[in-house]
């Protein structure tokens, strides 16, 4: 049969000569996706408080979003471990300290509100570029450290040296040993002062950069050191976790929110002075 049609295209009726292989324009199937409706996502998420630890003056970080819960999917359970960050300038209302950003994760979820702890710690770009320069020597050190609590953290820190007094010369290079020396010595205090407390009172110590003070005040002997920063602090390994623990790092707020309103006998009679005319 497909020899005659080649010979003689006339047999074909003019129905299979018009369509052609691949040109299927789905007319019989109707036009594609037609009966799906633009449904708006943020219809179906819910809004949540942001609760930072005590440490900070400022408790209410911000607000985050997540799908209401449906079925075996429980939102509770997909906000917890999300990491948020915020500037230490607006945790604690001070411009001199936007420099540092911290790190806080979300560990539990009462109500609309969740609570966070102390993740990390880093410093801007723009800062840390603002104090590398010519003519001196730059000295970093990294250190692993626990606290009492059993939180595994790394933290580094960052010096520069500086002219003595009355130096004339221009530069202000260490010696090798001298780096040695000074990085062995903020080693030390780091170790020392992170393993003698528990996570909420070394985010404390890290807020007013008194670990850096210590490090630049033990230096002096060695070489002269200016700009002496914990740089950046990583949470390597956490406890397991413990909402008592948790409700201690967020001190009053919870305490507040959680206190048993007083009765009140709203219906009570109160005596007034008598009020005599003039």
């Amino acid at each position: 049969f497909f020899p005659l049609l080649r010979r003689f295209p006339s047999l074909l009726s003019v129905s299979d000569r018009t369509m052609a292989v691949g040109q299927n324009k789905r007319l019989s199937k109707g036009k594609k996706g037609k009966g799906k409706k633009a449904v708006d996502a943020f219809s179906k998420k819910d809004w949540y408080d942001i609760k930072a630890p005590s440490a900070f003056q400022v408790r209410n970080v911000g607000k985050t979003l997540v799908t209401r819960s449906s079925g075996m999917r429980v939102a509770t359970e997909f906000l917890k471990g999300r990491v948020v960050e915020a500037n230490l300038a607006d945790l604690n209302k001070d411009e001199d300290q936007n420099y540092r950003k911290i790190k806080l994760q979300i560990m539990d979820v009462q109500g609309k509100n969740c609570l966070c702890n102390f993740y990390g710690m880093d410093m801007t770009t723009d800062k840390i570029r603002s104090l590398v320069k010519k003519w001196q020597t730059t000295i970093e050190c990294a250190v692993d450290v626990t606290t009492t609590d059993g939180y595994k953290l790394r933290m580094f820190c960052i010096a520069f040296t500086k002219k003595r007094q009355n130096q004339l010369k221009k530069t202000t290079y260490a010696q090798t040993a001298q780096i040695k020396a000074i990085r062995k010595k903020m080693t030390d205090i780091m170790t020392k002062e992170a393993t003698t407390v528990d996570l909420k009172e070394l985010v404390r110590k890290f807020i007013p950069n008194s670990i850096g003070t210590q490090i630049e005040q033990a230096c002096q002997c060695l070489y002269p050191l200016k700009d002496v920063y914990i740089r950046k602090v990583k949470t390597l390994k956490a406890p397991r976790f413990d909402i008592t623990k948790l409700m201690e790092v967020h001190g009053s707020s919870t305490e507040v929110s959680s206190a048993p309103i007083s009765s009140i006998d709203e219906g009570s009679k109160v005596d007034r002075p008598s009020e005599t005319p003039a």
